[in-house]
Protein backbone atom coordinates (compact mmCIF):
# COMPACT_ATOMS: atom_id res chain seq x y z
CA UNK A 1 0.00 0.00 0.00
CA UNK A 2 2.91 2.51 0.97
CA UNK A 3 4.36 1.74 -2.78
CA UNK A 4 0.64 2.68 -4.26
CA UNK A 5 0.77 5.73 -1.99
CA UNK A 6 4.45 7.24 -2.99
CA UNK A 7 3.12 6.35 -7.14
CA UNK A 8 0.19 7.97 -6.81
CA UNK A 9 2.44 11.03 -4.92
CA UNK A 10 5.29 11.61 -7.53
CA UNK A 11 2.89 10.68 -10.59
CA UNK A 12 0.53 13.99 -9.10
CA UNK A 13 3.51 15.99 -8.03
CA UNK A 14 4.84 15.99 -11.67
CA UNK A 15 1.47 16.88 -13.17
CA UNK A 16 1.82 19.84 -10.94
CA UNK A 17 5.40 20.70 -11.34
CA UNK A 18 4.46 21.34 -15.23
CA UNK A 19 1.43 23.20 -14.39
CA UNK A 20 2.60 25.33 -12.16
CA UNK A 21 5.95 26.43 -14.32
CA UNK A 22 7.77 25.34 -10.92
CA UNK A 23 10.12 22.82 -13.15
CA UNK A 24 11.58 23.58 -16.37
CA UNK A 25 9.88 21.85 -19.18
CA UNK A 26 13.21 19.98 -20.22
CA UNK A 27 12.66 18.07 -17.03
CA UNK A 28 11.94 15.22 -18.14
CA UNK A 29 14.65 14.68 -20.43
CA UNK A 30 17.12 15.26 -17.48
CA UNK A 31 15.12 12.78 -15.05
CA UNK A 32 15.19 9.91 -18.21
CA UNK A 33 18.85 10.08 -18.54
CA UNK A 34 19.68 9.87 -14.76
CA UNK A 35 17.29 6.95 -15.05
CA UNK A 36 18.53 5.11 -18.25
CA UNK A 37 22.29 5.62 -16.72
CA UNK A 38 22.34 5.73 -13.34
CA UNK A 39 19.07 4.17 -11.35
CA UNK A 40 18.60 1.30 -13.40
CA UNK A 41 22.41 0.08 -13.68
CA UNK A 42 22.40 0.12 -9.96
CA UNK A 43 19.58 -1.68 -10.12
CA UNK A 44 20.79 -4.73 -12.58
CA UNK A 45 24.20 -4.23 -10.07
CA UNK A 46 22.39 -5.20 -7.55
CA UNK A 47 19.45 -7.87 -8.35
CA UNK A 48 20.59 -9.84 -11.14
CA UNK A 49 23.98 -10.02 -8.76
CA UNK A 50 22.42 -12.12 -6.29
CA UNK A 51 19.84 -14.43 -8.38
CA UNK A 52 20.32 -18.06 -7.49
CA UNK A 53 19.68 -19.95 -11.06
CA UNK A 54 18.00 -23.54 -10.75
CA UNK A 55 16.28 -25.45 -13.96
CA UNK A 56 12.95 -25.04 -11.97
CA UNK A 57 12.46 -21.26 -12.70
CA UNK A 58 12.51 -21.14 -16.17
CA UNK A 59 8.78 -20.68 -16.41
CA UNK A 60 9.24 -17.39 -14.32
CA UNK A 61 11.90 -16.50 -16.34
CA UNK A 62 10.81 -16.85 -19.94
CA UNK A 63 7.02 -15.51 -18.87
CA UNK A 64 7.89 -11.72 -19.28
CA UNK A 65 9.46 -12.74 -22.96
CA UNK A 66 6.61 -14.70 -23.60
CA UNK A 67 4.66 -11.69 -23.08
CA UNK A 68 6.88 -9.10 -24.76
CA UNK A 69 6.62 -11.18 -28.13
CA UNK A 70 3.48 -12.39 -27.62
CA UNK A 71 2.72 -7.75 -27.38
CA UNK A 72 5.39 -7.14 -30.43
CA UNK A 73 3.53 -9.16 -33.16
CA UNK A 74 -0.26 -8.47 -31.76
CA UNK A 75 0.77 -4.65 -31.69
CA UNK A 76 2.57 -4.50 -35.07
CA UNK A 77 -0.62 -6.03 -37.03
CA UNK A 78 -2.44 -3.88 -34.62
CA UNK A 79 -0.79 -0.82 -35.80
CA UNK A 80 -1.04 -1.99 -39.25
CA UNK A 81 -4.47 -2.52 -39.44
CA UNK A 82 -5.71 0.96 -37.70
CA UNK A 83 -2.76 2.99 -39.18
CA UNK A 84 -0.44 3.91 -36.32
CA UNK A 85 2.73 5.50 -37.64
CA UNK A 86 6.16 3.58 -36.12
CA UNK A 87 6.17 5.58 -33.19
CA UNK A 88 3.10 4.59 -32.08
CA UNK A 89 3.51 0.79 -32.65
CA UNK A 90 6.98 1.04 -30.84
CA UNK A 91 5.45 3.01 -27.73
CA UNK A 92 2.74 0.77 -27.30
CA UNK A 93 5.22 -2.51 -27.32
CA UNK A 94 7.51 -1.18 -25.17
CA UNK A 95 4.86 0.20 -22.74
CA UNK A 96 2.10 -3.05 -23.11
CA UNK A 97 4.70 -5.55 -23.36
CA UNK A 98 6.65 -5.22 -20.41
CA UNK A 99 4.76 -5.20 -16.97
CA UNK A 100 5.33 -3.47 -13.69
CA UNK A 101 7.02 -6.57 -12.11
CA UNK A 102 9.24 -4.95 -9.29
CA UNK A 103 7.98 -2.01 -7.56
CA UNK A 104 4.34 -3.22 -7.92
CA UNK A 105 4.35 -6.82 -8.04
CA UNK A 106 7.33 -7.84 -6.09
CA UNK A 107 4.91 -6.05 -2.59
CA UNK A 108 1.68 -7.60 -4.35
CA UNK A 109 3.03 -11.08 -3.98
CA UNK A 110 4.36 -10.39 -0.35
CA UNK A 111 0.96 -9.65 0.50
CA UNK A 112 -1.18 -12.52 -1.48
CA UNK A 113 1.35 -15.16 -1.66
CA UNK A 114 4.22 -14.62 0.98
CA UNK A 115 8.21 -13.38 1.39
CA UNK A 116 8.58 -17.07 0.34
CA UNK A 117 7.59 -16.41 -3.13
CA UNK A 118 9.76 -12.84 -3.64
CA UNK A 119 12.58 -14.66 -5.23
CA UNK A 120 10.18 -15.50 -8.13
CA UNK A 121 8.92 -12.38 -8.71
CA UNK A 122 12.63 -11.42 -8.64
CA UNK A 123 13.65 -13.83 -11.36
CA UNK A 124 9.71 -12.61 -13.80
CA UNK A 125 11.58 -8.87 -13.39
CA UNK A 126 15.19 -9.22 -13.60
CA UNK A 127 15.99 -12.04 -16.03
CA UNK A 128 12.34 -11.57 -17.65
CA UNK A 129 10.98 -8.07 -17.97
CA UNK A 130 14.61 -5.84 -16.91
CA UNK A 131 16.59 -8.55 -19.63
CA UNK A 132 13.89 -7.66 -22.01
CA UNK A 133 14.09 -4.10 -21.71
CA UNK A 134 17.38 -3.85 -21.58
CA UNK A 135 17.55 -6.14 -25.30
CA UNK A 136 14.67 -6.28 -27.38
CA UNK A 137 13.40 -3.39 -26.05
CA UNK A 138 15.90 -1.10 -27.06
CA UNK A 139 16.20 -3.09 -30.38
CA UNK A 140 12.35 -1.75 -30.84
CA UNK A 141 12.95 1.64 -29.53
CA UNK A 142 16.01 2.34 -32.57
CA UNK A 143 14.44 0.57 -34.90
CA UNK A 144 10.59 2.63 -34.27
CA UNK A 145 12.45 5.93 -33.62
CA UNK A 146 14.61 5.40 -36.88
CA UNK A 147 11.92 4.22 -38.79
CA UNK A 148 14.87 1.93 -40.54
CA UNK A 149 18.23 0.69 -38.23
CA UNK A 150 20.29 -1.88 -39.60
CA UNK A 151 21.39 -4.90 -37.49
CA UNK A 152 24.91 -3.74 -36.84
CA UNK A 153 23.32 -0.33 -35.45
CA UNK A 154 20.97 -2.10 -33.39
CA UNK A 155 23.24 -4.53 -31.87
CA UNK A 156 25.19 -1.14 -31.26
CA UNK A 157 22.71 0.75 -29.55
CA UNK A 158 21.99 -2.59 -27.75
CA UNK A 159 25.68 -2.88 -26.72
CA UNK A 160 26.15 0.76 -25.32
CA UNK A 161 22.82 0.75 -23.74
CA UNK A 162 23.89 2.08 -19.84
CA UNK A 163 21.06 -0.81 -18.10
CA UNK A 164 22.50 -3.48 -20.65
CA UNK A 165 26.34 -2.73 -19.73
CA UNK A 166 25.37 -3.23 -16.29
CA UNK A 167 23.34 -6.29 -16.53
CA UNK A 168 26.01 -7.97 -18.23
CA UNK A 169 28.61 -6.95 -15.50
CA UNK A 170 26.26 -8.09 -12.79
CA UNK A 171 26.46 -11.85 -14.18
CA UNK A 172 30.13 -11.60 -14.63
CA UNK A 173 30.32 -10.96 -10.68
CA UNK A 174 28.18 -13.50 -9.46
CA UNK A 175 31.00 -15.51 -8.24
CA UNK A 176 32.21 -12.52 -6.11
CA UNK A 177 30.01 -11.28 -3.32
CA UNK A 178 29.47 -7.84 -3.16
CA UNK A 179 30.94 -6.14 0.02
CA UNK A 180 28.63 -4.31 2.21
CA UNK A 181 28.73 -0.68 1.40
CA UNK A 182 28.19 -1.23 -2.18
CA UNK A 183 24.91 -3.20 -2.13
CA UNK A 184 23.49 -0.29 0.06
CA UNK A 185 25.08 2.41 -2.05
CA UNK A 186 23.19 0.34 -5.00
CA UNK A 187 20.23 -0.17 -3.36
CA UNK A 188 19.56 3.23 -2.02
CA UNK A 189 20.53 4.68 -5.66
CA UNK A 190 17.96 1.81 -7.43
CA UNK A 191 15.47 3.44 -4.73
CA UNK A 192 15.32 6.64 -6.56
CA UNK A 193 14.10 5.38 -10.03
CA UNK A 194 9.80 4.57 -9.14
CA UNK A 195 9.37 8.10 -7.85
CA UNK A 196 11.57 9.98 -10.59
CA UNK A 197 10.32 8.24 -13.05
CA UNK A 198 6.57 8.49 -12.08
CA UNK A 199 7.87 12.26 -11.64
CA UNK A 200 8.71 12.03 -15.16
CA UNK A 201 5.58 10.33 -16.57
CA UNK A 202 3.09 12.61 -14.32
CA UNK A 203 5.15 15.49 -16.18
CA UNK A 204 4.47 14.14 -19.56
CA UNK A 205 0.94 13.53 -18.53
CA UNK A 206 -1.80 15.61 -20.53
CA UNK A 207 -5.12 14.02 -20.20
CA UNK A 208 -6.55 16.41 -23.44
CA UNK A 209 -4.11 13.87 -25.21
CA UNK A 210 -6.53 10.82 -24.38
CA UNK A 211 -8.87 11.88 -26.91
CA UNK A 212 -6.86 11.84 -29.42
CA UNK A 213 -4.63 8.48 -28.36
CA UNK A 214 -7.78 6.44 -27.30
CA UNK A 215 -7.63 3.84 -30.14
CA UNK A 216 -4.09 2.87 -29.43
CA UNK A 217 -4.27 3.65 -26.03
CA UNK A 218 -7.14 1.48 -26.39
CA UNK A 219 -5.60 -1.37 -27.68
CA UNK A 220 -2.29 -1.20 -25.50
CA UNK A 221 -4.70 -1.55 -22.66
CA UNK A 222 -6.64 -4.79 -24.17
CA UNK A 223 -3.35 -6.67 -24.81
CA UNK A 224 -1.61 -5.51 -21.47
CA UNK A 225 -4.01 -6.24 -18.91
CA UNK A 226 -6.16 -9.01 -20.51
CA UNK A 227 -5.15 -10.66 -23.80
CA UNK A 228 -1.53 -10.63 -22.98
CA UNK A 229 -1.47 -12.46 -19.60
CA UNK A 230 -4.40 -14.65 -20.86
CA UNK A 231 -1.83 -15.92 -23.69
CA UNK A 232 0.48 -17.03 -20.93
CA UNK A 233 -2.23 -18.37 -19.07
CA UNK A 234 -3.26 -20.93 -21.73
CA UNK A 235 0.02 -21.60 -22.48
CA UNK A 236 1.53 -22.87 -19.49
CA UNK A 237 -1.48 -23.99 -17.99
CA UNK A 238 -3.64 -25.59 -21.06
CA UNK A 239 -0.49 -26.43 -23.28
CA UNK A 240 1.89 -27.30 -21.07
CA UNK A 241 -0.05 -28.54 -17.78
CA UNK A 242 2.29 -26.70 -15.39
CA UNK A 243 0.59 -26.37 -12.07
CA UNK A 244 1.61 -25.43 -8.63
CA UNK A 245 2.32 -21.61 -6.54
CA UNK A 246 5.13 -21.10 -8.48
CA UNK A 247 3.00 -20.85 -11.82
CA UNK A 248 0.53 -19.15 -9.76
CA UNK A 249 2.83 -16.07 -8.67
CA UNK A 250 4.34 -16.29 -12.53
CA UNK A 251 0.61 -15.57 -13.82
CA UNK A 252 0.45 -12.67 -11.40
CA UNK A 253 3.20 -10.94 -12.52
CA UNK A 254 2.35 -11.06 -15.93
CA UNK A 255 -1.33 -9.34 -15.43
CA UNK A 256 0.55 -6.48 -13.63
CA UNK A 257 0.16 -2.63 -15.25
CA UNK A 258 2.60 -1.34 -18.09
CA UNK A 259 6.11 -0.85 -16.83
CA UNK A 260 7.23 2.59 -16.23
CA UNK A 261 10.84 2.28 -17.28
CA UNK A 262 9.56 1.04 -20.53
CA UNK A 263 7.49 4.52 -20.67
CA UNK A 264 10.58 6.12 -19.65
CA UNK A 265 12.60 4.48 -22.49
CA UNK A 266 10.04 5.34 -24.79
CA UNK A 267 9.59 8.85 -24.35
CA UNK A 268 13.55 8.85 -24.23
CA UNK A 269 13.53 7.60 -28.22
CA UNK A 270 10.62 9.84 -28.58
CA UNK A 271 7.99 7.54 -29.53
CA UNK A 272 4.87 9.18 -28.80
CA UNK A 273 5.75 11.00 -25.30
CA UNK A 274 2.03 11.61 -25.27
CA UNK A 275 1.02 7.80 -25.24
CA UNK A 276 4.08 6.81 -23.37
CA UNK A 277 3.09 9.04 -20.78
CA UNK A 278 -0.91 7.69 -20.55
CA UNK A 279 -0.52 4.25 -20.96
CA UNK A 280 0.73 3.81 -16.92
CA UNK A 281 -1.72 5.84 -15.16
CA UNK A 282 -5.01 4.90 -17.60
CA UNK A 283 -3.91 1.05 -16.33
CA UNK A 284 -4.11 2.30 -12.86
CA UNK A 285 -7.37 3.48 -13.51
CA UNK A 286 -9.27 0.16 -14.86
CA UNK A 287 -10.34 -2.27 -12.74
CA UNK A 288 -7.84 -4.03 -10.17
CA UNK A 289 -6.81 -7.44 -12.01
CA UNK A 290 -5.45 -8.28 -8.45
CA UNK A 291 -6.86 -10.50 -5.71
CA UNK A 292 -8.86 -9.41 -3.04
CA UNK A 293 -10.10 -6.42 -5.27
CA UNK A 294 -11.39 -8.57 -7.65
CA UNK A 295 -13.31 -6.40 -9.23
CA UNK A 296 -11.87 -7.92 -12.68
CA UNK A 297 -10.88 -11.29 -11.51
CA UNK A 298 -10.56 -13.21 -15.25
CA UNK A 299 -6.66 -13.49 -15.23
CA UNK A 300 -6.04 -14.11 -11.50
CA UNK A 301 -8.88 -16.77 -11.98
CA UNK A 302 -7.13 -18.66 -14.96
CA UNK A 303 -3.94 -18.40 -12.58
CA UNK A 304 -5.25 -19.65 -9.77
CA UNK A 305 -7.82 -22.27 -10.98
CA UNK A 306 -6.54 -23.50 -13.65
CA UNK A 307 -2.88 -24.15 -12.41
CA UNK A 308 -3.99 -25.23 -8.94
Amino acid sequence: MNNMILLAVCFLLGIVFRKTGRLPQTTPGVLNAYIINVALPALALLHIHSLKLSSELIYPAVSAWLLFGGGYLFLRCAGKVLGFTPGTAGALILTAGLGNTSFVGLPMIEAFYGREYLGIGILVDQLGSFLVLATLGIAVAVAASSGSASPKETIRKVLLFPPFQAMVLAFALIPLPYPEWLSMVLQRIGETLPPLALLSVGFQLRLGDIRGELAPLSVGLFYKLILGPALVALLYVAVLGAEGTVIQVTLFEAAMAPMITGAIVAADHDLNPALSALMVPTSALLPSRIPGDPVFPGVYFLATTCSA
